[in-house]
């Protein structure tokens, strides 16, 4: 192997041979050895290499040396069942206080074999992240690389390890100037770059940029995508550099520069029709149902997404053998080509209706047969959008109700996150969680207490032994404040604090300038998008716990952040000037109204009114807003609570019109967020009018009689007049 002779040589196919004869007698040592040359030579999907993963399956008990194991676990872990792979993880946690703590390779193989067998088995990986923290001096580009690669498919977040991994990586900079290891250097530190890095990262990537490789060119347009990069100069040329090697790349390859284009605003119309030749000509040759859904979500992206009849009966034909995941691709291609057609004033063919409908039948079909929790998990983990909200997930949770037995401290957490993600309100299923997490907590690991406590936040459900079940979550984390990641804290104590859980040691954890110094940190290091939304968060969390809980002390820090936000064209809401007329003749003048008000503590209500204490109409005086402009906090400045400027029995209306948004899908209960914001409207001396959007667009409420009348009695509580 050393002098890189080819697998199909006579004189390796002899060694492997006689290797295979004696297997039975290699020692550890040797057989893990041998199992990475087998996978060198891509054969890890051999029967050989199932008859290595049989010997290590019947020694397991007396292998010693983690070493050799870690090698063989990455060589295997395609070949071995899920009681195995369970075996495997369970000897690595017994072995791994015999490693010394400078062994980055084997931790590294170790969170190598998680990635393979799609397993974020925390225990481990915060083992193999002490062992990375404490070498990061030692760690070269490659190491840092793979390890930021693998945590990433692991969706395993270490803001320590980050942290110190962009300070090395920087460190290192200088000594990368050829365009294989810097392109390794580039999508590693890029997305998590200072702007001054970024920009040196950038200017030395464009000198570079002819001279890339189909992969690295491919590598770059991957990292500039999570960069959300604009600089348009690079992606010209990045793009130019894909142009010439996009013949060479396979399906999935494309479907990543599709993707990433688009995403980056690049348009040729040269490179999109050479894109699109390729990808129709895979399709007619692709038998796989992973590939050919792959085929076409990419062509779904571009422009004119159609298909011929040889394709649409192609992938008519392999619907029987697709999963979920795939059928929910096929799905969401196939409502772009209707919405591209819509846009285009195209008619509608009678082919994407059918097919729909067979994406219905089929997917009804999976669900039907499924028997194993952790199985349809795997397929329904990446599954969303429009087609399944609509049209499969009702059977879905009828599914989830059949196999929820089944349902533990090994999947919980998952199971979370996907109730979270439909907004279905299934209390059967909550109270399943609840009972899970009571008896298994032991076994849970924190860093899955935040997804377990979400879809309770989201849907604003309360269970039965609510106190219990908060009370224990909370408990369970005290001893992890200090590891876990500044973003995942703020997003857990927002969760409590929409359900009216304040627990003190976490909050006074949070707000306090060693932990928010951390976290501006951390916010350096993530994609805008995401950075934006825990800044949000933050927000949201002071304003709830100065106003819910004010006997805490924590002071409101948010004045200047929430003015830059709102230093915005707000635009308006939809049907606001319709039901602004009505309110400005119901109440009697523009004076009596207001609407886009923003209130202390910066919360935003469609509309605002006065009424004396005979429930008469208030007039404000010439203080006028309007719709779509800049909202004004006309009446009182900073954080004081309402009221002080009021006539004696007068009170303060806030009508908020709420959209399907506000309830959950499939009845019609308040979701948290506007459960929250009515309990501090309240707070801050509020009369709060919510009106539901299946109110207000009923049969009942069809002229605008009868939603003046309507209007009149939620305000006033009396009907005509």
């Amino acid at each position: 192997m050393r002098f890189a002779v080819k697998a199909h040589d006579p004189l390796v196919e002899a060694l492997v041979t006689e290797a295979w004869r004696r297997l039975e007698r290699f020692d550890i040592n040797a057989l893990s050895k041998f199992s990475c040359c087998l996978a060198d030579h891509h054969l890890h999907l051999s029967p050989l290499m199932g008859k290595i993963a049989d010997i290590v399956n019947r020694n397991l008990e007396t292998i010693q040396d983690l070493r050799s194991l870690s090698v063989l676990m990455v060589s295997t872990s395609s070949l071995i069942s899920q009681d195995f792979q369970e075996q495997l993880v369970n000897k690595t946690e017994l072995l791994f206080n015999t490693i010394d703590s400078s062994q980055v390779n084997i931790s590294r193989r170790i969170v190598q074999f998680l990635r393979n067998i799609k397993y974020n088995y925390y225990p481990l990986l915060e083992r193999c992240n002490k062992i990375f923290l404490s070498n990061m001096s030692h760690l070269d580009l490659y190491s840092i690389s793979k390890i930021l690669g693998l945590y990433q498919c692991l969706q395993f977040y270490s803001f320590e390890f980050t942290l110190k991994a962009k300070k090395r990586l920087i460190e290192i900079i200088p000594l990368y100037d050829h365009p294989a290891s810097f392109v390794k250097l580039f999508v590693a530190l890029g997305p998590i770059a200072g702007p001054e890095e970024r920009k040196q990262l950038t200017s030395t990537i464009l000198l570079m940029s002819e001279e890339l490789t189909s992969q690295e060119a491919l590598a770059v347009v991957g990292a500039m995508e999570e960069m959300e990069s604009r600089n348009s100069r690079l992606i010209k040329k990045i793009a130019s550099v894909l142009h010439k090697h996009l013949d060479n790349y396979k399906p999935i390859e494309l479907l990543k520069i599709t993707r990433a284009l688009i995403f980056l605003h690049f348009q040729s119309k040269e490179l999109f029709v050479k894109l699109r030749e390729l990808l129709h000509s895979y399709l007619k040759i692709s038998v796989r149902p992973s590939e050919i859904s792959v085929l076409v979500c990419a062509i779904s992206m571009l422009p004119s997404p159609h298909l011929d009849e040889v394709e649409m009966s192609r992938i008519e034909g392999i619907l029987p053998q697709c999963d979920l995941n795939d059928l929910n691709v096929f799905a969401t291609s196939v409502l772009r080509w209707i919405q591209y057609d819509h846009m285009n004033l195209d008619s509608i063919t009678g082919k994407q209706l059918k097919l729909l409908q067979k994406l219905d039948h089929y997917g009804r079909q999976r669900l039907l047969k499924s028997n194993n929790l952790d199985q349809l998990w795997e397929e329904m983990k990446s599954v969303k959008g429009d087609w399944f909200a609509e049209s499969l997930l009702e059977e879905t949770i009828a599914t989830l109700h059949r196999l929820m037995d089944e349902i533990n401290y090994t999947n919980v957490a998952r199971i979370a996150s996907f109730i979270s993600r439909t907004n279905y309100l299934s209390t059967l299923l909550l109270d399943k969680i609840v009972s899970v997490v009571i008896q298994q907590i032991e076994k849970i690991h924190p860093f899955s207490v935040s997804a377990i406590i979400l879809p309770f936040s989201t849907l604003n459900y309360d269970p039965p032994q609510r106190d219990e079940f908060f009370g224990i979550c909370v408990q369970h984390l005290n001893s992890y404040l200090s590891i876990l990641d500044p973003l995942v804290l703020v997003f857990l104590s927002f969760s409590l604090a929409t359900l009216e859980y304040f627990p003190e040691d976490l909050l006074k954890a949070i707000f306090n300038i060693k932990f928010l110094a951390k976290l501006d940190s951390q916010l350096e290091l993530l994609p805008s998008s995401l950075n934006r939304r825990v800044q949000f968060r933050l927000m949201e969390l002071n304003r709830a716990v100065c106003l819910e809980c004010p006997e805490f002390q924590i002071p409101w820090f948010h004045d200047r952040y929430c003015q830059q936000q709102f230093n915005k064209d707000i635009g308006s809401m939809n049907g606001a000037q319709q039901a602004y007329k009505m309110l400005v003749e119901i109440l009697g003048g523009i004076n009596c109204v207001k609407a886009s008000v923003l209130t202390p503590y910066y919360h935003m209500i469609d509309f605002e009114c006065v009424l004396d204490k005979r429930k008469k109409p208030f007039p404000y005086g010439s203080h006028s807003i309007i719709l779509g402009k800049l909202p004004e906090m006309y009446w009182e400045s900073g954080t004081q609570i309402v009221g002080s400027r009021l006539p004696p029995g007068a009170e303060r209306i806030a009508l908020e019109f709420l959209d399907s948004r506000a309830f959950c899908r499939n009845i019609p209960h308040l979701k948290g967020k506007s459960a929250m914001k009515k309990r501090q409207l309240e707070i801050l001396g509020y009369q709060v009018i919510q009106i539901p959007h299946f109110e207000w667009n009923s049969m009942a409420l069809s002229t605008k009689d009868a939603q003046m009348d309507y209007l009149r009695e939620r305000i006033f509580g009396e009907g005509k007049s």
